[in-house]
């Protein structure tokens, strides 16, 4: 595959070949132009010997990073720690690559728009290292206040080091015209018309896939107002939530220790302004693990649910990788209770032993469909959670790449083992115990959808409780229930759907 000396020109119309990039799903990149295992390790050796030659470590380590995510199905947030130890970046170089990486992940859609205009290509057409310095650059040009000379020169210097000098000057090229335009005037010449197009122009504005544009305005009732300031929120670096586990650690005490605040809702939420979490001698402890606080409310909406007599055998369906059967976990201990975690996969499930290690918590290896077999009988249960594998659109603040990775497709397969578990649930709760049904997504056929089919499809009769009075008193925006969808523009936590059904009979 070629590369150009000098970039083509924008089209005549002026919407380049990338503006249809935030429709799609995924962005595999060029999955035939993937180096092979050999060739990535090349790579990094290349990455090495160019920072001990004074390269720059945090751009080099942000390439490498996004090289990870997007042809490799990597996870920023466990590929990038892994990659900042390796090279040995720290301090301020390490908190630059992280803003490059999650930044460029995050606003890919748009760069990709904007550099197939200045390209005069589609992205897919430009071989992948070129691809992601294109993207990486176009992120400092137009996102950042460093200076043009050094976004394009330090751009060229990293290609040279990663790929060979042959695309250089089409490189540097292409960066030269982005950057000679602010990313507003990009825009108002890319974007569709508002008016006309009002979801095409978010999801190049705000750098989502069309179809998640569509789902979230659903979602909020078609509030196009309200969307616009939730994708814009999904942009915004999160704070790190803890959770201080109860029995073990104050929440305000603990804020006090890790140089924190105290969550605005969950009574045992920290925030964190960023750092290191896994650093800190309360998590390394275990007196406190991180959590996002909606994911925290979840599981406190379910230990807080009602249910009628014995309120001893807990069970969490879905418990990988622990946070929630970590919490459950300690509620659990304070109640004379006991947890049965569940997790199918054995290396999430040595997670979850290690999130519940010293509670009142089993963890078994098992479908959480099969009820009715081994450890998970019949009507066993006074409280069940069903955490449920879902899309992750709600997280899509903390996992910028799954925007592009998810499409529509994904949704049935999901749909339909969140209604298996739902009913394995039901019937794993005994009559008058209580279930929790979470996702960590906002998605309509992922919340309402699925919970009303699992219920019809149910051997056994339950009802909808309503959600809202089991989280904290003077919790804004809440809805009209019976249940209770979260969102990080409203509350600041994880797009988190919490329903709860209590069995009859």
């Amino acid at each position: 595959m070629s590369n150009d000396p000098a970039p083509g020109r924008r089209t005549a119309t002026g919407r380049g070949p990338g503006v249809r990039r935030p429709e799609r799903g995924r962005d595999r990149g060029d999955r035939s132009g993937a180096p092979p295992r050999e060739d990535r390790e090349a790579v990094a050796d290349r990455i090495r010997r160019a920072i001990a030659r004074g390269g720059d470590p945090a751009r080099h380590a942000a390439y490498q990073a996004i090289m990870a995510v997007n042809r490799d199905d990597a996870y920023a947030n466990l590929v990038l720690p892994q990659i900042l130890r390796e090279l040995g970046v720290h301090g301020r170089d390490a908190a630059f690559a992280t803003e490059l990486t999650y930044g460029t992940l995050r606003g890919m859609g748009t760069l990709d728009a904007i550099v197939a205009s200045a390209a005069g290509r589609e992205v897919e057409k430009i071989d992948p290292p070129a691809r992601d310095v294109l993207r990486l650059g176009a992120y400092q040009l137009l996102y950042t206040r460093v200076p043009a000379h050094a976004a394009v020169s330090s751009s060229v210097d990293l290609l040279r080091a990663v790929a060979g000098a042959s695309a250089t000057g089409f490189v540097n090229a292409v960066l030269r015209q982005v950057g000679e335009r602010t990313l507003d005037a990009w825009l108002t010449e890319l974007a569709p018309d508002p008016d006309t197009d009002p979801v095409g122009n978010l999801a190049l504005t705000r750098s989502h896939p069309q179809w998640i544009v569509r789902a979230f305005a659903e979602a909020l009732g078609g509030d196009l107002g309200e969307t616009e300031a939730l994708l814009a929120e999904d942009n915004d670096p999160p704070a790190v939530h803890l959770c201080a586990r109860p029995g073990l650690a104050d929440a305000v005490e603990l804020a006090d220790e890790v140089g924190g605040a105290p969550g605005a809702f969950s009574p045992y939420a920290v925030y964190l302004s960023g750092g290191a979490p896994g650093e800190l001698a309360a998590v390394r402890d275990g007196r406190a693990h991180v959590q996002d606080e909606g994911s925290q409310l979840a599981a406190l909406a379910l230990a807080g649910a009602e249910v009628t007599g014995e309120d001893r055998r807990w069970l969490d369906l879905c418990a990988g990788p622990g946070g929630k059967a970590a919490l459950l976990g300690s509620l659990a201990a304070l109640r004379d209770a006991r947890l049965t975690a569940v997790e199918v996969a054995p290396h999430r499930a040595a997670l979850v032993e290690a999130a519940t290690r010293g509670l009142p918590v089993d963890v078994l290896c098992a479908d959480g469909r099969d009820v009715g077999a081994g450890a998970l009988p019949e009507s066993g249960f006074d409280r069940v959670l069903v955490d449920a594998p879902c899309s992750g659109l709600g997280a899509l603040r903390r996992r910028p790449e799954s925007r592009w990775r998810r499409s529509p497709s994904d949704l049935p397969p999901l749909t339909r083992l969140q209604r298996e578990l739902l009913v394995a649930a039901v019937r794993a709760v005994r009559p008058g115990g209580v279930v929790g049904y979470v996702t960590c997504s906002p998605h309509i056929v992922e919340t309402q959808v699925s919970v009303t089919e699992a219920a019809r499809r149910c051997p056994y009769p339950v009802e909808l409780l309503d959600a809202r009075p089991m989280l904290p008193e003077g919790m804004p925006n809440l809805g009209t229930g019976p249940t209770v969808q979260l969102w990080p523009h409203r509350h600041g936590t994880d797009a988190m759907f919490i329903a709860l059904l209590r069995r009859v009979g």
